[in-house]
């Protein structure tokens, strides 16, 4: 029999979750065998994700989408829901399934793995007060111990995020792109748990994820640096440096992010929240299909292997992944360079600037959400209008 390699990452310390959620894999058994045969133990869910599952192709027109979801848009139709409460009806069934078919993986691990993640609506990404007002009400309302709610770390959802957290939610911090939003997540969970722990509250039941992203920096940057080539270079050696830092950039952020994760929690400050039962906050690297067909197609996995950290995988990756990962801890390989490649973009024949493109990043991201976001809900408004009662 073939070896599957996902269930080899395990053995170094690092959970694989799968970057995908629809009622199909729900109802057809698929998300289960995964859980059970295929080693994944956790999911994560986005409004791009829901966008497609729930719309289908939308280029055959108003009858298209997932006729799966038809019984459900009636029943909302019929009870006189507004097409957003449509919406959350159907994200949330599926999110309770979903979180149900991982509890046995949730008590198993004793509450490190079996979380499923949904994202507050991302058109609220700068304003604190709706996301904990949302962050709360989904919690609430989805009413699983092993839901994580996914708010981006931009600088009104971090204190949310302390928020939440001292409030005993699971939280999941996406659209991390840079090392010091990494830094400034960390810390802001370990905020919200020392509120928590100073009213007195249980912490040992709380996780949290630090979402960093990968493949979009190195699709930025290597497009940046295609935009130089083509414009000629007339010395071969500044050719090379260009040359070398293609398809690097993300891997060697990542590696250093995961430094700083160590040094947080070897702080006073954790320990001391260790000693209480804390758990630490997880790197999750996300965006981990490959886009250049140049490179290996499992490479943001491969090169990412090690302690305390989660890789939430597509399915076609996870599907590459299990066939030909080549599986060893690399976390920490490479360091210096690592270091030194992300120093050498200030080289005046490179001239990268790379904290304008994590902000950049950060723009595109949320609004990566939004637009499906926003398609979802003329998808739905027009499914609504189809199965209306004339």
């Amino acid at each position: 029999m073939a070896t599957n390699h996902l269930l080899e990452i395990k053995q170094y310390g690092q959970s694989i979750w799968m970057d995908n959620l629809s009622r199909d894999i729900i109802q057809s058994g698929e998300l289960k065998n995964l859980v059970e045969n295929q080693g994944i133990c956790g999911i994560t869910s986005n409004p791009a994700i829901f966008e497609k599952a729930m719309s289908g192709d939308k280029t055959q027109g108003v009858n298209a989408g997932n006729v799966i979801y038809d019984a459900d848009i009636e029943a909302g139709v019929r009870a006189g829901l507004p097409t957003y409460k449509i919406y959350e009806s159907l994200a949330f069934a599926d999110i309770r399934n979903a979180c149900d078919i991982l509890r046995p993986v949730y008590e198993a691990s004793n509450r490190l793995d079996g979380y499923v993640s949904i994202e507050v609506p991302p058109t609220i990404a700068h304003d604190t007060e709706a996301t904990i007002k949302e962050a709360r009400r989904y919690f609430q309302e989805i009413e699983r111990e092993n839901l994580m709610i996914k708010i981006p770390g931009t600088e009104a959802g971090l204190p949310a995020v302390e928020q939440v957290i001292s409030e005993g939610m699971n939280v999941n911090i996406t659209l991390l792109f840079s090392v010091d939003s990494y830094i400034n997540t960390a810390w802001a969970y370990i905020r919200g748990l020392e509120k928590r722990a100073a009213a007195g509250e249980d912490i040992s039941r709380i996780a949290s994820v630090a979402s960093f992203f990968l493949s979009r920096i190195d699709s930025n940057i290597d497009a940046k640096i295609d935009a130089k080539l083509k414009k000629g270079v007339d010395d071969i050696a500044i050719e090379a440096k260009l040359r070398a830092v293609k398809g690097k950039v993300a891997i060697a952020n990542a590696k250093i992010a995961y430094q700083e994760y160590k040094k947080i929690i070897e702080s006073d400050r954790w320990q001391a929240l260790a000693a209480k039962g804390a758990k630490v906050q997880r790197l999750l690297w996300a965006s981990t299909s490959t886009k250049d067909p140049h490179y290996s197609d499992v490479m943001y996995v491969d090169e990412l292997i090690g302690p305390d950290t989660v890789n939430t995988v597509p399915p076609a990756t996870i599907a590459a992944c299990a066939d030909h990962c080549d599986v060893a801890n690399r976390i920490e390989t490479g360091i210096e360079e690592a270091y030194n490649l992300i120093a050498n973009l200030k080289d005046p024949d490179i001239n990268i600037n790379i904290d304008d493109v994590m902000d950049e990043l950060l723009v595109e991201g949320i609004d990566k959400f939004v637009q499906p976001f926003q398609s979802l809900m003329n998808s739905l408004e027009d499914k609504v209008k189809l199965l209306s009662p004339v």
